[in-house]
């Protein structure tokens, strides 16, 4: 390091000290050995004070929450951690899936490094290929009409495969109720999870392992519509919450004589409207479990993925 020119006693060398100066101001990289050491010294401390001393143990996940209204994101440790906090835009339509892989390649930009990428979609997935989205082959979003160009677009899809390609990391994609649900049953008898959000989404797990998924949200519920469209988003804002409520409480009357599940979990945006309103076998749980779910799907066998 140069001395400084407030010592008298030793003013020629102050002298020589500015010349020096002025000509490290004009050509940094031709500072002496010593200043060549502090300024990497310096970036390192201060890359300290803003990011962590150590990385996280273990393996660290992006994990993506894909839904009909809005996309979320954030990189989980091998704990199931946030490393960042929960990042989310809009869902924009129409939407082709080169348009969904770019928005989540924005969406995951300014997010910490990681290993490997999971994804809760919601549709059927199998090995990481899209069997059907029904909120993306639309033409302006849920309740428009198919476009039969988006409709060929989706089906089939590899998604796992183009995200893989577009972060240049592994990836595992299931759907989105199946993914909520691995991060909050308990493992203990038949347990059943229903989201409630832009649609309904369903799930169920026999001591802890997933079943097969099935579209049970697709099948006839009443005044011959679905589920989904019965307890859809689009349902709650247009008859409001109290004979939203009535619905999801009629739905859960014939999921349980259907099922016989030991437990339900109600999640998805939504849910919270039903607080207070539901019986014992019950849980309401936070919407965050699409994205905490994302560590649980690396421990599972590869036909969930």
């Amino acid at each position: 390091m140069t001395e400084s020119t407030n010592r008298p006693a030793r003013a020629p060398r102050a002298t020589t000290a500015k010349a020096s100066t002025a000509r490290a101001a004009a050509a940094p990289r031709a500072a002496s050995p010593a200043r060549a050491t502090a300024a990497p010294r310096a970036a390192t401390a201060a890359r300290a004070r803003s990011t962590p001393a150590r990385r996280p143990a273990g393996p660290v996940t992006l994990a993506f929450d894909i839904g009909g209204t809005g996309l979320k994101a954030s990189v989980l440790d091998a704990a199931g951690k946030m490393l960042a906090d929960r990042v989310r835009v809009a869902t924009k339509y129409p939407c082709p899936p080169t348009a969904m892989i770019e928005a989540l390649g924005a969406l995951a930009a300014p997010l910490p490094a990681f290993d490997r990428i999971s994804a809760g979609f919601p549709g059927v997935v199998r090995e990481g290929k899209v069997r059907t989205a029904p909120h993306f082959v639309t033409k302006k979003g849920p309740g428009s009409a198919v476009d039969p160009h988006l409709l060929e677009a989706w089906t089939g899809f590899d998604l796992a495969g183009a995200l893989t390609e577009q972060f240049h990391k592994p990836a595992r994609v299931a759907n989105d109720a199946d993914l909520q649900g691995l991060e909050v049953v308990r493992g203990t008898g038949l347990e059943m999870v229903v989201t409630l959000g832009t649609g309904v989404g369903t799930a169920i797990f026999w001591h802890g392992v997933l079943a097969p998924h099935l579209e049970l949200a697709h099948h006839p519920f009443r005044k011959g519509e679905t589920y989904n469209e019965q307890l859809g988003a689009a349902a709650l804002e247009r008859i409001g919450a109290s004979k939203w409520r009535r619905r999801v409480r009629e739905a859960i009357v014939n999921f349980r004589v259907l099922v016989n599940f030991d437990h339900l979990y109600l999640g998805g945006g939504n849910s919270g409207i039903m607080a207070g309103h539901v019986g014992e076998d019950v849980t309401i749980v936070d919407n965050v479990a699409g994205i905490l779910g994302g560590i649980k799907l690396w421990e599972h066998d590869s036909h969930v993925t």
